[in-house]
């Protein structure tokens, strides 16, 4: 199909997508998840930030894992589950992400290519370890998620294959890329190559505490760059500082061309032009 949006001032434009090789690719920290069952004294004995994502070290990592309960590994990491799932829907999906060439970066390889998803990342040989993910479920269904990234934040623009870029659809960024200066710049460049090729650039704000950590940077990005922004309700909201959702939703409309934004039980707000 084609695609043709408003571009303000500029006119309109075609984006091209009838001759995309695939829907989506997604770019992001490949993590490996470690899923367990606790309860809030158990997250303030040890000061877990309940139902946010706290990015730790390799030695707090294995302290956790030691007070955790039993576990459940899983291959994750935002962008990749989202490729997943848009695979389990019928979609043609690509990802980009670091492993290292140990044992959970073969899980994650295995995992993800039986999803569906094409994944093609050159491992690295040297450095930190695969990434994980330790995730403590409260019975509220909150998680709280304690982020150890290892060989995820090696990811660089050498790892951006433009031809693959080129040939998606969409570009899917993952917000927590933007906590690594090497990330950024692989970031930056997927969304230069997919722009350059007439394609769509999508963002998903990941989390809120990262959004505070990058409110200028990300309103620079969406207004310049993201054709399509996602994010929860506490995300808009802390992107444009603003208590209420109906003033985000006002915000957001001069920033990016569509903006979905989920709202947990209350659903989801889907906002383009007027």
């Amino acid at each position: 199909m084609t695609v043709r949006f408003n571009q303000g001032a500029a006119g309109a434009a075609a984006v091209q997508f009838d001759s995309a090789d695939f829907d989506i690719v997604g770019i992001g920290n490949a993590i490996v998840d470690v899923f367990s069952q606790a309860d809030d004294q158990f997250l303030e004995n040890n000061g877990i930030a309940k139902g946010a994502t706290t990015l730790i070290d390799a030695a707090r990592a294995e302290e956790l894992y030691a007070r955790m309960g039993p576990g459940v590994e899983v291959s994750g990491g935002s962008a990749a589950n989202t490729l997943a799932g848009v695979a389990n829907f019928g979609a043609r999906g690509a990802y980009i992400g670091k492993v290292r060439d140990d044992q959970l970066g073969e899980v994650f390889r295995h995992d993800i290519r039986a999803a569906g998803v094409h994944y093609e990342t050159a491992p690295a040989t040297d450095g930190l370890p695969t990434a994980r993910c330790l995730i403590l479920v409260t019975p509220d269904a909150q998680r709280s998620m304690n982020t150890f990234l290892g060989a995820s934040v090696d990811l660089g623009p050498e790892d951006v294959e433009e031809q693959l870029i080129a040939r998606a659809a969409i570009t899917y960024l993952e917000g927590y890329l933007w906590d690594r200066p090497r990330a950024k710049d692989a970031f930056r460049k997927a969304a230069a190559v997919a722009r350059g090729a007439g394609r769509w650039v999508a963002l998903t704000l990941s989390d809120r505490f990262c959004v505070d950590r990058h409110r200028a940077e990300f309103l620079e990005l969406i207004s310049g760059d993201i054709d399509l922004l996602f994010a929860n309700e506490s995300e808009i909201t802390a992107l444009f500082q603003t208590g209420q959702l109906a003033e985000a939703i006002t915000a957001v409309r001069d920033h990016c061309r569509i903006a979905v934004v989920t709202r947990s039980e209350a659903g989801s707000v889907v906002i383009t032009g007027h």
